[in-house]
């Protein structure tokens, strides 16, 4: 099963606001979804970005691959250089 950290949306027709998931990659953008992580609400201003580090981490440290945007907003709130910076200690560590 590959597994992708993504954004479903909810909200109203033209008031969308999203939460950040772990699905299988084969199930529909608003379909089923394993764990729910984190939200982002991209109308408000300045945009609002909630996602819990400590799943996160969990989840791409066993493989979840996260969408382009999801990506951005992970970087934005630090969350995908603190996983950068201990998968290469890891590496380090390893070899």
């Amino acid at each position: 099963m590959s597994v992708r950290i993504r954004l479903k949306r909810l909200g109203a027709k033209k008031r969308p606001f999203y939460r950040v998931v772990v699905a299988d990659q084969r199930s529909p953008r608003d379909g089923r979804f394993i764990e729910n992580i984190g939200r982002y609400q991209p109308l408000d201003d300045p945009s609002v970005i909630e996602i819990d580090e400590e799943r996160a981490l969990y989840w791409l440290g066993v493989g979840a691959q996260p969408s382009n945007t999801v990506k951005v907003l992970m970087t934005k709130v630090g969350i995908w250089d603190r996983f950068a910076s201990e998968k290469k200690d890891a590496n380090a560590r390893a070899s």
